[in-house]
């Protein structure tokens, strides 16, 4: 098919090409041209955002609800460089997300002209590849290969850059297009003698761990998860950004490991003679110090990245594919090795699990002077929303409960900023999740600090009718800052009191003027019925202001530096590791 056109029309034709059915942005003069087709096209809805960032964290929780490319869209210069964050993080999370911006005209390019960044350059380091366009014949090639490269392998952030002039060319738009990458191919299929060798650990192991990370919920794995852990018989763990992937409720889910994770997974990994580490990165909120992590323990570790394998931790068994092809191959590996009479004997080790699972659980104490307890209100949210809601985090303290204290039996329930914990995350990734899953409810469960730097994506969720719902978490203060500073700087709080003893702003008027519902709770007993009236709002967003306890803090923790075996299951208490033996 071939057709006369601008460049801009080319870049249009090809997103509908593509199958892109919402676009996050703001227009300005680098990228005006695209907006002018872009207003006919009948496939393709522009989202008016009122900060690129949020442009950004929309179209991550646009990918992480749809498992489809999330798009933003920004001009040149401030446009594109407001852009970095919401790259930052997708690439640390491995959101497949394609983000495209304006550039100045090819002449003026490095001239420092008006609004002029080099973002290819900018981005390099946090994209999967970006692309610098300057002839409108490549615009349709470089949108096929920049949504194949951001979807495929392992997911990430694409960046395609286009000079002004390319835009408002004239040529002869054909498609479809001819991809032209011949470096590209993510290898998805496993080399059938490392998986042999894992099952056969596996079985003679006497501690193994099934140590799962987000590429299983990348890879559409769950199930062939489930079937994994059955068949075995062996504990799961499953980190921040995997939370859903195995249902908290199973018997075999130990929980959450790392800093904040319960003292069972961390435990669990600590005592391990295995760990089967299935599309996890091994990062240091999990390991601790990494000299002292897990160190009775052989590791079979699988993830679609080979950069990733033996990067911080020594890979005894590697196997380089996609998390699903991996898992399945070692079911009929380990099914292989049971017929073979080669069965684990995990007795003594479910033991010791259940001893930490049962001494240690996690808990909260009751604020003593009254005040509404955040942990409590997290709780709440997630046994009235259910399991079938999206929960979106922003960073923090309020993030930890929400991993801690809502019960996720789905993949992606649970959407936040893990590796580049990014404040301001919430409400505009909320927002993308639920344009992304319309029919869905969906919690943004947020901080006053991180609700502060991005809450005025609520005036785009007013006005475009995307009702999420926020709960702000509101101790007035920066809340993970003060536990550190309360833990290590002998409760010297500089700067970290966010309302000096006034209430600025007033997040219940601030809703209103956003056209938003306002609603504020400060009483336990008010909670269930709060929570109630936000569920039954379904034509406007929701913002409720938790008025909680300012000195409640995230137990378990390990602190920054130490290592797992020095986890503190509260202040002023350390768990007994060996009496469960």
């Amino acid at each position: 098919m071939t057709e006369q056109m601008t460049g801009a029309q080319a870049l249009v034709r090809a997103l509908e090409h593509v199958g892109v059915d919402t676009v996050f942005g703001i227009p300005g003069g680098a990228i005006l041209p695209a907006y002018d087709p872009l207003f006919d096209s009948e496939q393709v809805r522009h989202i008016l955002v009122r900060h690129e960032q949020g442009a950004g964290h929309a179209a991550q929780g646009y990918a992480q609800a749809t498992g489809r490319v999330g798009v933003c869209m920004a001009t040149s210069g401030p446009g594109a460089t407001n852009l970095v964050t919401p790259i930052a993080d997708a690439y640390m999370d491995s959101v497949p997300i394609v983000a495209i911006t304006g550039q100045v005209a090819s002449d003026s390019i490095g001239t420092d002209a008006f609004q002029e960044a080099d973002i290819s350059g900018i981005t390099l380091p946090i994209t999967k590849h970006n692309f610098l366009v300057t002839d409108p014949a490549d615009i349709g090639r470089t949108i096929a290969e920049a949504f194949h490269i951001a979807s495929t392998g392992r997911p990430g952030p694409v960046l395609v850059d286009i000079a002004k002039d390319a835009l408002q060319k004239t040529f002869d738009f054909v498609w479809p297009q001819a991809m032209q990458l011949p470096g590209y191919r993510p290898v998805t299929r496993p080399h059938s003698k490392q998986v042999r060798e894992a099952a056969k650990l596996i079985v003679e192991a006497e501690r193994p761990v099934l140590y799962i990370g987000g590429g299983v919920i990348k890879a559409g794995a769950s199930a062939e998860l489930r079937v994994l852990a059955e068949l075995t018989g062996a504990p799961v763990i499953t980190t921040l950004m995997a939370k859903g992937a195995f249902p908290d409720s199973h018997p075999q889910h130990m929980g959450m490991p790392g800093m904040h994770g319960n003292v069972g997974a961390v435990g669990a990994l600590q005592k391990a003679d295995l760990l089967v580490t299935l599309g996890a990165r091994f990062d240091d909120r999990v390991t601790g110090r990494l000299d002292s992590f897990a160190p009775g323990a052989k590791v079979v570790h699988a993830d679609i990245d080979p950069a990733e394998i033996s990067k911080n931790r020594h890979a005894d068994v590697p196997i380089v594919g996609d998390a699903r092809e991996v898992i399945a191959d070692l079911i009929v590996a380990i099914q292989a090795e049971h017929a073979a009479g080669h069965v684990g004997d995990y007795a003594a080790w479910w033991q010791q699990l259940d001893y930490l699972r049962d001494t240690y659980p996690l808990g909260y104490d009751t604020p003593p002077d009254g005040e509404l307890s955040p942990q409590y209100v997290i709780e709440r949210i997630g046994k009235i929303a259910g399991p079938d809601a999206y929960y979106v985090a922003g960073v923090g303290q309020h993030q930890m409960w929400a991993a801690q204290f809502i019960g996720y039996e789905r993949p992606g329930a649970f959407v936040n900023s893990g590796g580049a914990g990014t404040m301001g995350f919430a409400v505009p990734a909320a927002m993308g999740v639920k344009v992304g899953s319309p029919d869905s409810v969906v919690w943004a469960i947020d901080g006053d600090g991180c609700f502060q730097m991005t809450n005025q994506e609520l005036a785009t969720c007013a006005i475009e009718g995307i009702p999420i719902k926020v709960a702000v978490i509101n101790n007035g203060n920066l809340g993970m800052v003060r536990q550190w500073q309360t833990l290590f700087y002998n409760e010297r709080y500089s700067n970290t009191d966010l309302q000096a003893s006034r209430r600025i702003p007033d997040f219940v008027k601030l809703a209103d003027a956003y056209g938003c519902v306002g609603l504020r709770c400060d009483k336990a007993e008010d909670v269930d019925a709060t929570i109630a009236k936000a569920m039954e709002i379904n034509d406007a967003p929701v913002v409720i202001d938790f008025v909680v306890h300012k000195d409640a803090m995230v137990w378990p923790m390990v602190a920054a530096g130490t290592g797992n075996d020095e986890i503190k299951y509260a202040r002023d208490l350390a768990p007994d590791w060996e009496n469960g033996d």
